[in-house]
């Protein structure tokens, strides 16, 4: 199981996903560009004292996250307000890669056809989403029940 951010916002919440990777041994991937700077130093800045505990592996671009994708052969699953189907109706595999998109916009089209899956965290009526940081406890969370995959 991974975690991956398609170009993240918001810092803080990016720094929490990493934090919550680090913290169940999950590997986490970064598909840039960020709206923020993503060095090391600017993570530590955010709170991300975590940092030196995850697997983080960065992606310059969509297509250089896809050709790594591919070339494991790794199913993508995508969270997103657009999903059609509730994210625990959804039976997880182990080397799934869970994404999730920037907080100001979602994934692009072109990102939404490419997953294998598009899963969504369902809610009330008149909201326009739940925080991506949140959301993302409750998808992994989910996926690692039904994957047997829970640090010990």
């Amino acid at each position: 199981m991974r975690i991956a951010l398609y170009q993240p916002d918001i810092a803080p919440n990016a720094g929490t996903i990493l934090r919550l990777a680090a913290c169940l041994g999950l590997p986490a991937h970064l598909i840039e560009p960020a709206g923020f700077p993503t060095s090391d130093r600017a993570f530590r800045r955010a709170g991300m004292d975590y940092l030196d505990q995850v697997t983080l592996t960065r992606h310059a671009s969509w297509a250089a996250f896809e050709e790594w994708r591919h070339a494991e052969a790794l199913r993508l699953v995508l969270f997103t307000t657009r999903g059609s189907q509730n994210y625990l109706d959804f039976g997880y595999e182990p080397g799934d890669v869970l994404l999730f998109g920037r907080e100001s916009a979602g994934v692009p089209d072109d990102v939404h056809a490419a997953a294998d899956a598009r899963l969504v965290v369902p809610m009330r009526k008149d909201f326009r989403s739940i925080n991506v940081a949140v959301a993302c406890a409750m998808a992994v969370g989910e996926a690692l029940r039904q994957a047997g995959g829970f640090p010990g």
